[in-house]
């Protein structure tokens, strides 16, 4: 069992004992804190709440939603959603804030409440520290009988998500019907099944050429969530094996996008968002943003392009904080994370299947011939079991004294550049693990650099008698 409270929200197993998982005293409790520092912030008092396709989604949904209206707040209930259409919801409705209830990529027993401010943005630390102690102190007070909020049902939300792609300029709906693709698409048993294939057939792709595996909205989740090559063998093989020209997969909660080559191969996640990022940049000179995990040759991309990379913070809310900063045109994470700022900041696999769509049909080139065209780089992901007692601190402070000829950066962890390659490592905001992430030109070489700096972790956690 295991309860997390971090910026990416409340996030949680199902069941157990309160406080130590996500049971339903605590979604009311951190229900109620979010919904009480909302009524503070003058915005209104209408919240906007949409679920994945997860087994325990409409049990928290139903708490979360009347937890909300017995604060006295009006309730839009998109029902099962997606992760970037609630956050557009929130700015159409103009909302005060929104819940999303999705864990994501973790595995089915996980649930999480994930909480939007009033620009359909996820809360910054501030935010979530004052909510925290909101529900620490249990000072929350519900409306009286004559005062209770309404929940009322908005159940368009996706189609006005796709309305709203369509509508985008540099979609071009044209350009995708004449390429005439063949698309097989990985849902994942959840809310993809409801947004994706529709999203397809409005682009002018024909239903009897999109194939869908696992588009039952049960929850069950056919395999582990997460979209890896490790995880994507079948649709790799239904690609192969059907002659199709791409395959696509997406997230539980479709914020996270990767694609796989018409030769069953894996065009590779974090070259999601180097594909659209060229596309966007042919058509508006910019700056881009990624975070410190995320491949190097988006950097590469942008400069060819005339403009200039920034790295940020892991987060999807440190990403976009460092988006607005520098005024880029797009941006996003290495796990297939696309974040278009003209349309919403917030990642969203929907206008990122559109524009990757469009830029493929207008290369004229097969989804490997375009993915030969960017720098080849590989990535090794490494984690570390976190356990009681490990101080951080201290194995950062012997890494960065052995590593100290090199540019450091410790904005968030640490990373380490070396002459063309580069580590880094940093807690999760969602497991209780070190992340261990290197590239490199060559994939031994990334393999041996994690290597490397993992062997290091236990000397430091050794010399400091921590185990």
């Amino acid at each position: 069992m295991a309860l997390i409270k971090s910026i990416s929200g409340i996030r949680g197993t199902i069941g157990g004992q309160p406080g130590d998982a996500l049971t339903p005293l605590d979604v009311v409790k951190f229900t109620a804190a979010f919904g009480t520092w909302l009524g503070k912030q003058d915005k209104g008092n209408t919240v906007v709440v949409g679920r994945d396709g997860r087994i325990s989604g409409n049990m928290v949904q139903q708490l979360v939603m009347h937890t909300l209206s017995g604060l006295g707040m009006e309730v839009i209930d998109l029902g099962l959603s997606t992760t970037p259409t609630v956050e557009m919801a929130v700015l159409e409705k103009q909302a005060a804030g929104g819940i999303i209830i999705t864990a994501s990529h973790n595995p089915r027993e996980w649930n999480a409440l994930k909480l939007l401010n009033s620009r359909g943005e996820f809360i910054d630390a501030a935010a979530g520290a004052a909510v925290l102690e909101l529900a620490a102190s249990e000072k929350l007070v519900f409306a009286g009988v004559e005062d209770l909020g309404t929940i009322v049902p908005a159940h368009d939300a996706i189609d006005r998500h796709i309305d709203a792609i369509l509508a985008y300029p540099l979609v071009d709906k044209e350009a995708i019907q004449r390429a005439g693709f063949k698309i097989v698409v990985d849902v994942i048993n959840s809310t993809g099944a409801l947004s994706v294939p529709p999203l397809l057939e409005a682009l002018g792709i024909p239903p009897a050429h999109i194939t869908l595996l696992h588009g039952e909205v049960n929850g069950r989740f056919s395999h582990n969530p997460e979209p890896l090559p490790g995880n994507l063998t079948e649709l790799s093989m239904a690609v192969r094996n059907s002659g199709a020209d791409l395959g696509i997969a997406v997230d539980p909660d479709v914020d996270r996008l990767c694609f796989v080559c018409e030769d069953g191969s894996f065009f590779g996640e974090e070259y999601t968002l180097v594909a659209v990022a060229d596309y966007v940049l042919s058509r508006k000179k910019g700056n881009t943003v990624s975070n410190l995990s995320s491949t190097r040759a988006l950097k590469d991309i942008t400069e060819k392009r005339g403009g200039q990379y920034y790295p940020s913070a892991v987060g999807e809310v440190n990403v976009v904080t460092k988006m607005k900063a520098v005024d880029a045109v797009i941006g996003g994470e290495g796990n297939g994370g696309i974040i278009v700022p003209d349309f919403h900041y917030g990642r969203d696999a929907l206008i990122g299947i559109a524009l990757f769509l469009t830029h493929l049909a207008k290369e004229e080139k097969t989804i490997r011939q375009l993915r030969n065209t960017y720098p080849d780089y590989f990535m090794s992901k490494n984690k570390i079991e976190l356990t009681e007692g490990i101080a951080m601190e201290e194995i950062f402070t012997d890494l960065k004294e052995k590593y100290k000829k090199y540019p450091l950066n410790t904005e968030d962890g640490l990373r380490i550049d070396f002459e063309s390659d580069w580590v880094h490592l940093r807690s999760s905001n969602t497991e209780p693990i070190i992340r261990i992430y290197s590239e490199s030109t060559l994939e031994a070489s990334a393999d041996n650099i994690a290597r490397k700096i993992m062997q290091d972790i236990q000397e430091s956690i050794k010399k400091s008698g921590q185990i």
